[in-house]
């Protein structure tokens, strides 16, 4: 079997055998990177823009644009440790370096096309961001705008992260804005999809939307597309590559209930990928 689907299998083993919760990997993510989706590759300019309905992300970096999985396992890294320390302030010491060596971004050397340059580079595109989350419609026009990280330091030696004295302060608003309402998820699922961007979208608005879905819904592909898949050439292309991610996600989310149609993609009430006991998220104390 090739690493990938191998790697996936293990995962949906070990989901299948321990809740989340009984294995320590419960994490969170953001509402807002939920609803419309960074860039899958690397973008033109300085500005990007996501639409989600009447809801739309814009995204500014001076430094260009953050793309593909790094930013995306980061934002879900930021915000577990945020909401697991109730604080603005984080230190990158051993909790990420654990993360990278996890996601296999530890384990290189530098150059200029080596993992551990790749991630210094995502980091710095990332945490440089402004985010402007607006929504429109006929009777209302809301906005809230926010830089991600407040101030940081990070220390790097050549060829290897030193994480140990290196911190972020999370901006107030977008701290508020993660730690408000944020969506649980299961860390080894994340892990397991790591290598694609769109499996790893597919899997969080799965989590989200079978969290308070009540009755069947569906969605068209053309509002898919909109959504995660811009920078595809057609639908038809866009629609096989979801097909593939929803595969993937299939093996380490079973609880999910989704089926493919002519038009869309037909969701079900299913189960939460993190369990909720009397209301609340399931969580290890």
């Amino acid at each position: 079997m090739k690493p990938q689907l191998e790697n996936l299998l293990a995962a949906a083993l070990q989901i299948e055998e321990l809740p989340a919760a009984a294995r320590g990997d419960v994490g969170f993510t953001a509402r807002c990177m939920v609803l419309a989706t960074l860039p899958h590759s690397r973008p033109v300019g300085e500005v990007f823009k996501r639409k989600n309905g009447n809801y739309q992300l814009t995204m500014y970096s001076p430094h260009g644009l953050p793309y593909g999985v790094i930013p995306r396992l980061l934002l879900c890294w930021l915000t577990t440790e945020a909401v697991r320390t109730k604080t603005k302030t984080i230190t990158l010491g051993n909790s990420l370096s654990d993360f990278m060596r996890e996601i296999g971004m530890s384990t290189a050397t530098g150059g200029k096309t080596g993992s551990i340059t790749r991630f210094r580079e995502q980091t710095k595109k990332l945490f440089s961001s402004t985010i402007t989350c607006s929504y429109n419609d006929k009777d209302q026009d809301a906005f809230t705008g926010f830089q991600l990280v407040q101030k940081s330091q990070i220390w790097w030696t050549p060829g290897h992260p030193t994480l140990f004295e290196s911190t972020l302060t999370l901006s107030e608003e977008f701290f508020q804005e993660i730690t408000r309402s944020p969506i649980p998820l299961d860390m080894e699922a994340l892990k397991a999809l790591k290598r694609s961007p769109l499996a790893l979208d597919t899997y969080l608005w799965l989590t989200y939307r079978t969290s308070y879905l009540k009755q069947p819904v569906e969605i068209t592909w053309e509002q898919l597309e909109q959504q995660f898949g811009s920078e595809y050439s057609d639908t038809y292309n866009f629609r096989k590559a979801f097909k593939v991610a929803l595969r993937k996600v299939r093996l380490v989310y079973p609880g999910v209930n989704v089926g493919i149609t002519d038009t869309g993609v037909l969701l079900k009430p299913g189960q939460p990928s993190i369990p909720k006991k009397r209301g609340k998220t399931l969580l290890i104390t």
